[in-house]
């Protein structure tokens, strides 16, 4: 990510993962062009005019000012209510196909990394395992079915990818159209 734009704990790289890009968009929150944009969700039941620039997301105003958040906190049980409302406040959501939510390890939120396929998951072998672990709990009892499954994630279903802030490890979840 470039030096000149804010860093984001728990999304440390939003240009790789396309909810930040470069933009002459004039920012809805403080009304400057940036050269950068958010993408990505932003729930609030107030109307908003454009979207956002990374600064007005990092210092809270964009949230604070719409009354709304980047991502729902679904998923995020057993934080403080300051990781609480670093990750829905402060940090840049990612889209998906499903509703997107964040993964907790180490009683921290997990870093965003992106969406990946099995290539790139299976290069994460504790997430890979998380995730089977995961899908077995979730109903997916067939071993050869689960293993087809996600040796085609990349088409028409992805993981979105999470490291541990604490201990490193790589967490995922199953995101399907």
């Amino acid at each position: 990510m470039s030096s000149d734009l804010p860093a984001f704990r728990y999304h440390s790289d939003p240009l790789a993962s396309g909810s930040i890009r470069e933009s002459v968009e004039t920012c809805a929150c403080c009304s400057r062009a940036t050269g950068w944009i958010y993408t990505a969700t932003f729930y609030t039941a107030q109307e908003v005019s454009g979207r956002f620039c990374p600064w007005c997301i990092a210092d809270g105003s964009a949230a604070e000012r719409f009354a709304g958040e980047f991502m729902d906190s679904y998923g995020l049980d057993g934080v403080s209510e300051e990781i609480l409302h670093e990750v829905t406040r402060r940090t840049p959501g990612f889209d998906s196909w499903q509703d997107p939510h964040w993964l907790v390890h180490c009683h921290d939120a997990a870093a965003f990394i992106g969406e990946v396929g099995y290539s790139e998951l299976a290069a994460q072998p504790e997430a890979l395992d998380q995730l089977r672990h995961d899908l077995r709990i979730g109903g997916w009892h067939n071993a050869a079915q689960l293993e087809q499954f996600l040796s085609h994630l990349g088409q028409g279903a992805t993981a979105m990818l999470f490291r541990c802030t604490a201990c490193g490890t790589h967490l995922a979840y199953v995101d399907s159209s």
